[in-house]
């Protein structure tokens, strides 16, 4: 059953990458169907901050579902230092709270969710350079996933 749930996250992650490619606010439908399937996959996993990430991102999509259009911006200098700032606090924070979950990747896993809240972030914002988070998030969900096991989910994230 988790090999089907598997396959349908990535074909739905692949279909929101592409709408959000479009600008397509359509894009956040897909993405509530996204999030759902990928919090029953790491929660099962023993990937809590993962599966809370997912959480996350089916809120922001039905916050950021009701927007009438989307606007490319360019980011600015406070942003970038906030954000920064953010992604070292949380994600030394984070790691504190998932080593005493149990969570079996609790650094890579807590880093990942900090850049991934940061990356919803600026794009519910519409900053256009929040592709360059997404990258590096991405880049790191595939070698977790695989070390998971989760060699589908692993796949979607090359994507």
């Amino acid at each position: 059953m988790d090999n089907a749930i598997e396959i349908f996250t990535l074909i739905t992650g692949i279909l929101f990458i592409i709408l959000e490619i479009r600008q397509s606010n359509y894009m956040w439908g897909v993405q509530i169907l996204t999030g759902i399937t990928s919090v029953v996959l790491f929660c099962r996993q023993g990937l809590y901050a993962s599966s809370a990430l997912n959480v996350y991102y089916v809120v922001t999509a039905v916050w950021a579902g009701g927007a009438q259009q989307i606007h490319l911006r360019k980011i600015s200098l406070k942003v970038l230092a906030v954000s920064v700032l953010l992604q070292a606090v949380g994600t030394a924070a984070l790691i504190c709270v998932l080593r005493a979950l149990g969570d079996p990747m609790s650094s890579l896993d807590a880093a990942i969710t900090v850049l991934s809240l940061i990356a919803t972030w600026w794009l519910i914002r519409s900053y256009k350079e929040q592709w360059l988070l997404w990258i590096v998030a991405d880049l790191m969900y595939v070698v977790m996933c695989g070390c998971q096991g989760l060699y589908w989910m692993a796949a979607l994230y090359l994507f």
